[in-house]
């Protein structure tokens, strides 16, 4: 068996796991178990065991003999190489996210008990051409995986690199206009979260529905996934509007001359956007305590836990008690709070720790890594890859209260059907 340090047991069990992998019609079920308690196993390291560093930082080791010659930044001397892209030089918050992805990337590194991995760190500068040329130089020293980049146009660049050499990537986009086959995107999605928000309005009983959403690409992935959802479950859509920026106040009155006809509207956008519009709504009589907000996982937010003009709005959100866990790991580490995106970087190392360490020579195919069970992380909960690179995530639903966060349905642990 498996056990949470991430170490095969030994005895009748090494047996029993060597000929379940040894029978094809088990191989895929059985990687995905083991790959969910390797997952779960690196906080469960991270809990109880203290991280050491040196003052300035995370110590940079030296990477393995073997194979073409490495350059820059490296952690982990493991015989297995994949790549880190981030932004480390890009102009505005990017070299800041970069420096935090980094980190989040090296706990969990270090959390996973026995991994084998060096992971190199290269450079994008933020734009798509200095995204596609890390990937060429980090496929030149070796990788068999790319971890990243962040930002869509980065991942633009690096697909046709990475498809030539038949090298998947797992980026941390959350665009899926850039995912596709051997390209998959980590980030969280929004028709994912606005499914699952909706779904759990339809079954409390809810019939009727509104939304006031932006006029952007997020907003027409909010409303696709908005009408979709409604019409599986015999929702009405009773009205969907959509504003310029700085056009709030017109949809606002488009829905209050509804709002008799509605029991509940989606509110997708950001704390300050939702709260602008959750305020005009009610300036505009519309009953906020019959009808029922709901957000999306931008809303997972303590600007929005502790906001008196959204109680009572429910959002999705991976169960938040794993980030948590895993901030607080992260405050110890670096004397920071952590971004939401960078428990992605967190989790895509544990993920190909993961894979080296229990699918030996398949360890990066296709078939793996779409694994339609999935894996379980214990920060962000149970996400999948598609084939044509998007993602899936089992969600909890969440409802704010003014303080912390009220559960009202638990996120899955295993995909149905899988």
């Amino acid at each position: 068996m498996i056990r949470e340090d991430g170490r095969v047991a030994n005895g009748a069990a090494d047996t029993a796991v060597s000929a379940e992998m040894d029978d094809p019609r088990m191989k895929a079920a059985g990687l995905s178990r083991r790959l969910a308690l390797l997952l779960m196993g690196g906080a469960a390291v991270a809990a109880c065991s203290p991280m050491s560093r040196s003052s300035g930082g995370d110590t940079l080791l030296p990477p393995p003999t073997t194979g073409p010659a490495v350059s820059g930044e490296v952690l982990g001397t493991g015989t297995v190489r994949v790549a880190l892209l981030l932004p480390k030089t890009a102009p505005g918050n990017g070299a800041a996210l970069a420096t935090a992805m980094q980190n989040a990337a090296s706990l969990g590194l270090s959390d996973f008990s026995g991994n084998d991995l060096t992971v190199m760190v290269k450079d994008t500068r933020g734009t798509s051409e200095g995204a596609a040329e890390a990937a060429r130089q980090a496929i030149s020293e070796g990788a068999e995986l790319i971890l990243g980049p962040v930002f869509a146009a980065e991942v633009a660049g690096v697909g046709p690199v990475a498809r030539a050499a038949n090298i998947p990537v797992i980026a941390f986009s959350s665009d899926p206009s850039v995912a596709a086959a051997g390209v998959y995107i980590l980030g969280f999605l929004v028709d994912g979260q606005v499914r699952r928000v909706v779904a759990e309005a339809a079954k409390s009983g809810r019939k009727s529905i509104a939304a006031i959403m932006s006029q952007s690409a997020f907003g027409n992935l909010a409303e696709a996934s908005l009408r979709q959802e409604a019409g599986r479950y015999g929702m009405r859509v009773v009205a969907v509007e959509r504003y310029p920026a700085g056009g709030e106040a017109q949809a606002v009155a488009a829905i209050a001359a509804v709002g008799t006809q509605i029991d509940c509207i989606l509110l997708p956008e950001g704390v300050g956007v939702a709260t602008t519009i959750a305020r005009s709504l009610r300036s505009a009589g519309v009953d906020l305590a019959r009808i029922k907000l709901l957000g999306t996982g931008v809303w997972n937010d303590p600007a929005v836990y502790n906001d008196p003009s959204l109680v009572g709005g429910w959002f999705p959100s991976p169960e938040v008690s794993g980030f948590s866990t895993f901030a607080s790991h992260y405050r110890s580490a670096y004397g920071s709070e952590p971004p939401l995106t960078a428990s992605l970087a967190y989790d895509a190392v544990v993920l190909a720790a993961g894979l080296a360490k229990t699918a030996g020579a398949q360890r990066f195919q296709l078939s793996v890594i779409t694994n339609p069970e999935g894996f379980l992380s214990a920060v962000n909960g149970l996400f999948r890859f598609n084939a044509v690179g998007t993602n899936d995530r089992g969600l909890a639903v969440y409802e704010v209260t003014g303080s912390t966060p009220s559960l009202v349905s638990a996120a899955p642990r295993a995909f149905t059907g899988a």
